[in-house]
């Protein structure tokens, strides 16, 4: 019923710039929060950003100053812009959403949705 789909992901050199997109569908009432996160073999899925209903932006150490959230409600879209990247920002990126859907005529309780990820890779 819901479906997140991420895309831009892809191979950049260090130093290089990539633009994430993930697209949010269903049967949807609210999204309250879009986060990204990253996850590499081997290693915790890792938090990297958060932009919340109000257009609250939230960061990672590790991204701060260099990645930037935002989001286009009209559109149900998220995006990263990721910028001077490195070669430790190499992973999946995932989409994940907090929202709340319409079943049967009513809005249920928001629950947590993720995507199927992008990989992107940074060569040094």
């Amino acid at each position: 019923q819901v479906q997140l789909v991420e895309s831009g992901g892809g191979l950049v050199e260090a130093g290089g710039s990539l633009r994430l997109s993930c697209a949010v569908s269903g049967s949807l009432v609210s999204i309250y929060e879009l986060d990204w996160y990253r996850q590499t073999p081997g290693k915790q899925r890792e938090w990297v950003s958060r932009i919340t209903g109000a257009g609250v932006t939230t960061y990672s150490d590790s991204v701060k100053g260099r990645f930037t959230i935002a989001r286009d409600n009209a559109k149900n879209t998220v995006y990263l812009q990721m910028n001077s990247l490195e070669p430790a920002d190499t992973a999946v990126y995932l989409c994940r959403a907090y929202l709340s859907i319409i079943r049967d005529g009513q809005a249920l309780s928001p629950s947590t949705y993720w995507g199927q990820g992008t990989q992107v890779t940074v060569s040094s």
